[in-house]
This record gives C-alpha cells, sequence and structure tokens, in this order.
C-alpha cells in the first residue's frame, strides 16, 4: 500500500514536472527570437537616419512627374535598386562576399549530379 502511494505521487510530480519543462520550453522559444542572438548591436539613430533619406528620395520621386525609361536606368545601375541606391550594399551577403555561399548556377549543377548520380 505504501508502495503503490509513494508510485501514485511519484507520477504526479513527474508529471508536474514534464508539464512545467513544455512551458519553459514554450516560453523561450517564443522569447529567444525577440533577442535576437548574436546580431551585432547598432544605434538606433544611425538606421533613422538611412530611412530619413531613403523616405525622403521616395516623397520626391511621388512629386516629380514620372521618369523616362533612361532615367530610370540610370539611377537602377547606381546602386541595389531605385530608390535604396547601395546604401548598406557591403553587408548584403552574396556569392561575391561570403565563403560559404554558392550561385544558382552551382546550386543546379550539384542538383543535376545528385540526379545523374555522379556525386
Amino acid at each position: 500500500m505504501f508502495f503503490t502511494k509513494s508510485l501514485d505521487i511519484l507520477k504526479r510530480f513527474v508529471v508536474m514536472g514534464a508539464i512545467a519543462l513544455c512551458c519553459a520550453f514554450i516560453l523561450f522559444s517564443q522569447a529567444l527570437p525577440v533577442m535576437a542572438i548574436g546580431s551585432t548591436p547598432s544605434s538606433p539613430t544611425q538606421g533613422e537616419a538611412q530611412l530619413d533619406a531613403v523616405q525622403k528620395r521616395s516623397e520626391d520621386a511621388l512629386k516629380d512627374p514620372p521618369l523616362s525609361l533612361k532615367q530610370v536606368q540610370d539611377k537602377a545601375n547606381e546602386g541595389i535598386n531605385e530608390i535604396q541606391g547601395d546604401a548598406d550594399y557591403q553587408k548584403m551577403n552574396r556569392p561575391g562576399n561570403s565563403r560559404q555561399a554558392t550561385s544558382v548556377e552551382e546550386q543546379v549543377e550539384n542538383v543535376l549530379h545528385k540526379i545523374k548520380g555522379d556525386k
């Protein structure tokens, strides 16, 4: 009788512990992405200045008459796109500045080799 009572208490303890662990897991899985672990700290005022410049250029584009195709192409060739220009171009990950990145061509070649059975 004492053994079965002890076993029931142990079962309840294990169940309550499992419930507490599940709750803690849910809490931390929701909270950790918000913390952005591993990101480099930045000053909020620096990002605001860049966004203000982008917003000003966007508003200027709305006020002016539509640009010709040549003007749009010239502005687009200055950077990533017409509005953003080359802002934060060096911070972007791409095959040219990343050792581990693979280009689309390399990915397609790898898939084709796997399909053929070469690799």
